[in-house]
């Protein structure tokens, strides 16, 4: 066999393989590389058991249950970008400040919710999270790994990383028999996403609404099917196909977890 036949070989080897990993639901898409540092201010809400963390903008509900405890952050109106920010993770490290714990450590967070304007306060005085500010209000455990809490504030250096995540997405059930709502949570790589689609064992793909923080909607009678679901991320651009997630007698209410996910 000739060059040339050889790489149209391995040409159509691949793409027989790339097609069986995305129909079984356990292709991964390509790995999402670090951003840039960038310069932002810190501040955090609620106490030492992040119990006024819980629920939030996002629509994750229990942050325990969800899988991301309290390693979490509200986001400025300017980086949660109306809720397509969410769900994606930060490496944050104090700067510049005499309350910085020694040798300037960082924790990575997830973003869960939106920590809104106040536009009764100046932005450089308690208006933290006025835009155009890049801010971030973190869980009080997790603004303790990088300074003392009584700094109340600290500079910060910040970049996007991949969220590092343990098993595939999952999907939270709610809605009734014609509108199905998905929470999308334990989203890896960039951690965001940008659109869904929903399909059941006897539809073809149904496109997805974005509601709210991370959830998504189908104005269509799914009851008795089996469902999956295409996720496409808000940063990458990349799609991941997670297959026969939840079974024909599935339930608003439950969460659904998939084999697949981004890395």
């Amino acid at each position: 066999m000739g060059p040339i036949s050889s790489f149209w070989s391995f040409k159509k080897f691949f793409a027989i393989v790339f097609v069986v990993f995305a129909i079984s639901g356990e292709f991964v898409a390509g790995y999402y590389n670090p951003s840039p540092w960038r310069y932002a201010h810190a501040t955090f809400y609620g106490d030492e058991t992040g119990s006024e963390t819980m629920g939030g903008a996002c629509g994750y509900g229990n942050l325990f249950n969800s899988g991301y405890g309290l390693a979490t952050a509200a986001l400025s109106t300017t980086l949660f970008k109306d809720g397509y920010g969410c769900g994606q993770c930060f490496q944050i490290m104090c700067v510049q400040s005499k309350h910085c714990y020694y040798g300037n450590p960082s924790t990575v967070v997830t973003a869960t919710n939106l920590c809104p304007p106040n536009w009764y306060q100046d932005s450089n005085n308690g208006g933290w999270c006025n835009p155009p500010r890049t801010h971030f209000d973190m869980a009080k455990p997790a603004f303790m790994k990088l300074a003392n809490w009584k700094a109340g504030i600290i500079p910060v250096s910040y970049r996007r990383v991949p969220c590092k995540r343990s098993g595939g997405m999952r999907f939270q059930f709610q809605g009734n028999s014609y509108w199905l709502l998905i929470f999308v949570m334990n989203v890896g790589g960039a951690g965001d996403i940008k659109s869904m689609a929903v399909k059941g064992s006897r539809t073809n793909w149904i496109s997805m609404s974005h509601n709210w923080g991370a959830s998504y909607q189908a104005f269509s009678s799914l009851y008795g099917q089996s469902l999956s679901f295409r996720v496409t991320s808000y940063t990458t651009g990349e799609t991941v196909y997670a297959w026969n997630v939840a079974p024909s007698n599935w339930n608003a209410g439950m969460t659904y977890k998939s084999s697949a996910n981004f890395r």
